[in-house]
């Protein structure tokens, strides 16, 4: 992924049109989302009247219906395009958002999630998998490495998982309802926007039939092998929700600083994505990319291992796990734009919206499997510095299962 003088001298400025649309569409979409998904699960406890594990379930029934059926809508975005499969989404997005807004009754709220979690299943893979494409033809342009494309992409989504948050607080003031209602106007605008701007067809994208693609892709074992690598780092990024909170809680004796290390997060992927993925491109390949991102990852969970035994609470506490969370943002900064754009070199032609969809299937379910265990590995009361170290090994061995560097070539 080396880019040369000549061609640095070269290389476009200006995104295209479709890329913009692509791009802002990203954060719209996570400002509606994020201005609901953070206050859920108190609304289902409190006016709801759900148990703790009930409103679990209906949280994982939304993780389900979401990153579980990404396959499903890459596979229609295929064999349809991404216009109507995006225009099918934010649809039913509006419809889920409102349909939450007034449920009152554990079936209706469970419905209203799946449609929710179904809605994302649809337009995401969609548009994700057509920013992957445009990425290639930019950088096989002279544009510049794919990864600043996908990176810009990364940074729209962060940028609106930040903002929703503080509109939905804003909002949560007045009820719920008015949060709910709020977040589907803004998938109205997002529908509207599309109806308007995106083209009906998009050169150089194919229509497929859906029958087969399947196989081929569990075929495909480079394509697994990244899902697998890609997985990994998914279970180690999700240790900010389970094995972070623990470490928190033990060295102030409350979870209120956490709200401060996901800030941290999220300023640095906002600052520093555009740099960290610029001096990459310029000096790495998509393997050592992904390679270099997830020996961060294991370094940030070894430098909480290597605190453990002096037991350090309060300020002195956090230091820990202040390291551990700039270690996983740099690693993720590095790992979620190659993992996107080395997809298109390992996809069957004509299938990228599948590839791309099944990348977060498989790896959601290596998550699921892998939280499990990583849920009893925090209980088992083994050392401290144990279950911190078992983690960093994670991502670590991960390393072997990348796909080989013959795969680091854009498909032509």
């Amino acid at each position: 992924m080396s880019v040369g003088p000549g061609r640095a001298a070269r290389e476009r400025t200006h995104l295209s049109p479709l890329l913009r649309l692509l791009i802002l569409t990203q954060l719209a979409f996570n400002i509606g989302f994020f201005a609901v998904l953070p206050f859920l699960s108190e609304h289902l406890g409190r006016a709801v009247g759900m148990a703790g594990w009930l409103v679990g379930l209906v949280l994982g029934l939304r993780t389900f219906s979401q990153q579980g059926l990404f396959v499903v809508g890459g596979a229609l975005a295929d064999r349809y395009g991404i216009r109507p499969v995006v225009l099918a989404g934010c649809a039913l997005r509006i419809a889920g958002f409102a349909w939450l807004g007034f449920a009152e009754r554990t079936w209706t709220v469970i419905g209203a999630v799946l449609l929710i979690g179904f809605a994302a299943a649809l337009f995401s893979p969609a548009v994700e998998s057509e920013v992957a494409r445009q990425a290639v033809e930019w950088e096989e342009t002279g544009g510049g490495p794919r990864t600043r494309v996908l990176a810009l992409f990364t940074v729209a989504g962060q940028a609106g998982a930040f903002v929703g948050p503080l509109l939905g607080a804003l909002l949560l003031s007045v009820d719920f309802r008015t949060v709910c209602l709020a977040g589907a106007g803004i998938f109205v605008l997002v529908l509207a926007g599309h109806a308007w701007l995106l083209p009906q067809r998009i050169p150089g994208r194919a229509r497929v039939e859906v029958r087969g693609g399947m196989g081929l892709l569990l075929r495909n074992r480079q394509f697994l092998a990244l899902c697998c690598g890609y997985g990994a780092y998914l279970l180690a990024y999700n240790q900010l929700y389970l094995a972070l909170p623990a470490e928190v809680e033990r060295a102030t004796g409350s979870q209120a600083p956490l709200a401060w290390l996901f800030a941290l997060s999220s300023l640095l992927v906002v600052t520093a994505q555009l740099p960290v993925t610029r001096w990459a491109g310029s000096r790495l390949t998509l393997r050592r990319s992904m390679v270099t991102g997830l020996l961060l990852v294991a370094a940030g969970f070894v430098v909480v291992a290597a605190a453990r035994p002096a037991e350090w609470t309060g300020t002195a506490g956090l230091l820990p796990a202040a390291g551990f969370v700039v270690l996983l943002t740099l690693g993720q900064m590095l790992v979620a734009p190659v993992a996107r754009a080395w997809v298109p070199d390992l996809a069957e032609e004509g299938r990228l919206g599948l590839y791309t969809g099944a990348l977060s299937s498989v790896s959601g379910l290596i998550v699921l499997a892998g939280s499990a265990a990583t849920g009893t590995l925090l209980d088992s009361g083994l050392p401290g510095t144990v279950p911190w170290l078992v983690l960093a090994a994670v991502p670590a061995a991960a390393i072997a299962l990348l796909p080989g560097r013959r795969t680091n070539g854009p498909r032509r």
